[in-house]
């Protein structure tokens, strides 16, 4: 399927006849045209007097619901000119507001939109925008700094941003989703969050990757937290489902004192407790939760930066052929007395060039962590079900530079392009998402059995 971009224009004219570009080798086979879901039989002609552009008459345009005229690719099938691809954003939480109609996020959304202008038709939509007896979407648009709301067809793909594991959970997100795939048979990516004991257990039996993975373990017992810990320097116990360094435990044993150490977060506060014995640190800080809900996971001697710790936050996308490809490394250096590197708890985000200033020495650690990231990738896309366009990595570097996954998540967050030498990657993962979404609205519409069985 070859696919172009042009200018889709809204045409008052009598003519009931699509007016093409003499640059458009339009199959004498295409007898219809297509927005989204929709899809309308028409006529077309080629003209001398168009450059680039499609001029599409008022009545069919808004028959189409297609919201503005714009710079949108094309393409072709055995019969229908598609325009788009049409990309839903799905989502929950939307407000009344014209400046911030999803709340907090809206910054998020707004940056996430404001992409190449040939990819104009992509939009956020939740629940409540859905007009099912129509087959039609309130889609939020973000357009010359605003958002707008349009009227559009259901999407050719749906692109994941719910923004927790509950609000995903809730029964009539899942209906909704069930719904677009099963019955409309839309394409849906990053559809779930990772579970680390499940991404650790689906992992470790893979040879070539199963190196990068820390020893783990689902907290079921004092005795292995001891045996791990004579094992390991220190350990780390981790919500299985968490996020954000989120009820994060680091424990350490200190032989001369004959205690245990546990450092944590507290309303945002460092906290550095000392217990004579792993029960009683464990009874304290456990009391009101689930253990089973915890994975203990070896702690590791990193690389450090100015004496602080140092891990790396890797994105990696699939591009317009469905192959992973590196987007984007930033390094982030943890604070002064701080277990974790996350920003929300004082980190700072660094480049690479920031952070090793030998460009050999440089461009060797970005070769070690780029292909650990992409195989790790192509690891993870073999054993999760559903559809992944993208995937965010805490990954660590040891003191021998070996490499250490941390963390995979399926909806990685955007602050490390706040950094000014990081803007760059901006762009890039942004662009990936749109030819992402490409590839998929293609695939659903050239294999359609593959895609959907």
């Amino acid at each position: 399927m070859n696919m172009s971009s042009y200018r889709i224009m809204k045409k008052e004219t009598k003519h009931a006849t699509i007016l093409l570009p003499k640059t458009i080798n339009i199959p004498h086979s295409i007898t219809h045209i297509s927005f989204g879901t929709t899809v309308i039989p028409c006529k077309f002609t080629t003209t001398n007097t168009l450059t680039d552009t499609i001029a599409i008459p008022a009545d069919l345009f808004d028959a189409l619901h297609i919201p503005f005229e714009t710079l949108s690719p094309i393409f072709f099938d055995e019969d229908t000119l598609h325009i788009g691809p049409l990309i839903g954003m799905f989502t929950a939480g939307l407000t009344n507001s014209s400046s911030e109609p999803i709340g907090a996020r809206s910054s998020f959304f707004a940056d996430l939109l404001s992409l190449h202008p040939t990819a104009s038709y992509s939009f956020v939509f939740s629940v409540h925008s859905i007009k099912w007896s129509e087959g039609l979407i309130n889609g939020l648009f973000y357009m010359d700094g605003k958002w707008q709301e349009y009227i559009v067809p259901f999407p050719h793909v749906v692109y994941d941003r719910l923004p927790n594991r509950k609000t995903e959970n809730h029964l009539r997100i899942q209906r909704v989703k069930h719904r677009l795939q099963k019955e409309y048979m839309i394409p849906w990516f990053n559809p779930g969050f990772f579970n680390k004991w499940d991404i650790y257990q689906k992992l470790k039996t893979n040879k070539e990757i199963n190196t990068y993975l820390p020893e783990t373990a689902l907290f079921t017992s004092f005795s292995r937290v001891e045996t791990m810990l004579a094992e390991h320097q220190h350990l780390y116990i981790k919500p299985t489902n968490g996020s954000l360094g989120s009820r994060v435990y680091q424990i350490r044993y200190e032989r001369e004192e004959e205690a245990y150490f546990c450092r944590f977060y507290q309303n945002n506060k460092k906290k550095l407790h000392k217990y004579r014995t792993l029960e009683q640190l464990v009874n304290h800080l456990f009391k009101d939760q689930q253990l089973r809900d915890f994975i203990v996971q070896q702690g590791i001697s990193l690389l450090r930066f100015d004496q602080q710790s140092v891990d790396f936050r890797v994105h990696t996308n699939k591009d317009r052929s469905g192959n992973w490809k590196l987007s984007a490394i930033a390094a982030k250096v943890a604070s002064r007395g701080s277990m974790t590197t996350h920003v929300t708890f004082g980190g700072e985000v660094k480049s690479l060039e920031e952070l090793f200033s030998d460009p050999i020495h440089r461009a060797e650690m970005y070769t070690k962590i780029s292909q650990a990231a992409i195989s790790l990738s192509e690891a993870i896309d073999k054993v999760i079900d559903g559809y992944i366009g993208e995937i965010g990595f805490d990954i660590g570097i040891d003191k021998e530079y070996n490499v250490w996954l941390f963390e995979a998540n399926s909806k990685p967050g955007r602050t490390i392009f706040n950094h000014p030498p990081l803007q760059k990657y901006n762009s890039l993962t942004k662009n990936l998402f749109l030819s992402y979404a490409t590839y998929l609205t293609e695939q659903s519409l050239l294999r359609p059995v593959e895609i959907y069985s």
